[in-house]
């Protein structure tokens, strides 16, 4: 972008112009300085991806991607998991509820799971 505009953070909109110490959106009437703007484009971070960086959505079917010790079983990699449940406050570092046939609910990590297609 050219120093002559901005795009708007809030709209996207191209046409963002400067007014003294602020930038101005014409279409959104959004007002921001270039310090907040960049302040807020490092905070939208992505917080439920998987083993691979896809994003993960409640109601989601993942597979694990190692073995897993629940309880004094294991969960073998590749187990099938259907219908999970996201996790806004995490449990014990654990970010995804959901249940498993012969095992229960289980509380897994974003990290150990791959979306299944």
């Amino acid at each position: 972008m050219s120093e002559e505009s901005q795009a708007c953070p809030k709209c996207h909109s191209p046409y963002g112009y400067q007014d003294q110490n602020l930038w101005v959106c014409p279409e959104c009437a959004h007002e921001w300085s270039l310090e907040t703007a960049v302040v807020a484009e490092e905070k939208v971070v992505e917080k439920f991806l998987d083993s691979n960086g896809v994003k993960l959505q409640s109601g989601d079917t993942v597979r694990t991607v190692k073995d897993l010790k629940v309880g004094g079983d294991t969960l073998k990699s590749g187990t099938k998991v259907k219908s999970i449940r996201l996790l806004d406050d995490p449990v014990d570092g654990h970010d995804i509820s959901c249940k498993i046939d012969g095992y229960g609910s289980v509380y897994l990590k974003c990290s150990v799971v791959r979306k299944d297609s």
